[in-house]
């Protein structure tokens, strides 16, 4: 609120929507460095020996074969295959060398997972949950000067770190875990660390050139990257293999909740699929809006919608029928009852260089 943050409820969190535009705000992240507050995130910590194994028999990724420092993106499905979240499972060592895990959730769902996790602990030997969400909390530094603005409060080299890896290290001086991950599609670190560094840390990346970011520009950046969002391109309701996310699957000589379920239905992946589209007016999409054929017949449905500032158009996520999903295929957005024609374009919508 300090920096002139526009708060919104989410999730029970007070959360910056936005601070100036969000056109300003994805524009800096996209060109310079954009700095956001993202400690709504659920952060649940694993500890003991039989930790690995437990989430080994827990998501829908393997886990046995990470080695420290490696962090995995990965599902949580229920005994029916239902996707309850998406997460990022990181493995990492304390400053005494012990293994310890640490799983990312939404917002959204932290409740949820909890709940759902609790029961399952009960069963299981040598194994602790401890949930950490209010006591560390968690931004992210995002854009092409990210790095070189944060390497200076990091005592770890940013550079050498390989994306989707993490580390224990000190963060201007305090203890905290820095992480070479995004949900923006550009270059950038995210940073845990407890409540009480966060304000300082923060401050020196604003005076460094860093932008502050809030929600809005978060969800258009991801958008243009084509990147799901639970709740929109995820959920219970919605098969997991029209959501093209079938590398974070491993059937093969694995038990998890949902994997039976999930070997069953495999017949479905590619039946309908998750596909980009691009509007040739400037009218702006939204969730859940028809998708239409030259005939005006409905074959699938939107997901997410914006205005692109990348790409100044507006663009979507939705799922179709196989047969309209290929790059280059005309079809129409049903926008409040008028067919607004664009085509499909291959995922995401921007790459950066």
């Amino acid at each position: 609120m300090a920096h002139g943050g526009r708060m919104v409820d989410f999730a029970g969190w007070s959360m910056p929507v936005q601070y100036s535009s969000i056109v300003d705000e994805h524009t800096a992240t996209r060109t310079h460095a954009g700095l956001f507050d993202i400690s709504h995130m659920g952060r649940l910590r694993f500890d003991g020996p039989g930790a690995r194994d437990f989430l080994e028999h827990l998501l829908t990724r393997r886990v046995h074969d990470m080695r420290p420092g490696q962090i995995r993106y990965s599902l949580l499905t229920n005994d029916s295959g239902a996707v309850l979240d998406d997460v990022l499972l990181y493995a990492l060592n304390d400053a005494a060398g012990g293994e310890y895990w640490l799983l990312v959730v939404n917002a959204s769902n932290r409740e949820k997972v909890v709940q759902w996790l609790q029961p399952r602990l009960v069963t299981v030997q040598g194994v602790s949950m401890t949930d950490v969400t209010r006591q560390w909390a968690m931004i992210a530094v995002q854009g092409p000067r990210a790095i070189e603005l944060l390497q200076p409060l990091v005592d770890a080299p940013l550079t050498n770190m390989k994306y989707y890896t993490g580390v224990e290290c000190r963060i201007a001086g305090h203890g905290g875990i820095v992480s070479r991950t995004g949900y923006t599609g550009e270059d950038g670190c995210e940073l845990i660390l407890g409540n009480n560094a966060v304000p300082g840390v923060w401050q020196q990346l604003i005076d460094g050139g860093a932008k502050a970011c809030g929600l809005g520009a978060r969800d258009t950046l991801r958008l243009e990257a084509g990147m799901p969002l639970y709740g929109h391109e995820l959920s219970e309701e919605i098969s997991l293999w029209y959501c093209g996310l079938g590398f974070a699957i491993n059937l093969k000589d694995r038990s998890f909740p949902g994997r039976d379920a999930l070997e069953m239905t495999r017949m479905c992946e590619g039946v309908t699929q998750r596909v980009g589209i691009v509007l040739d007016s400037k009218r702006v999409p939204r969730e859940h809006f028809p998708v239409v054929n030259a005939a005006g017949q409905k074959i699938g449905e939107t997901t997410s919608g914006t205005f692109s500032p990348t790409l100044n158009q507006p663009i979507a996520m939705a799922f179709v029928s196989a047969e309209h999903a290929a790059p280059g295929t005309s079809l129409a957005i049903d926008i409040r009852g008028k067919h607004e024609p664009g085509r499909v374009v291959a995922l995401p919508f921007y790459k950066r260089k």
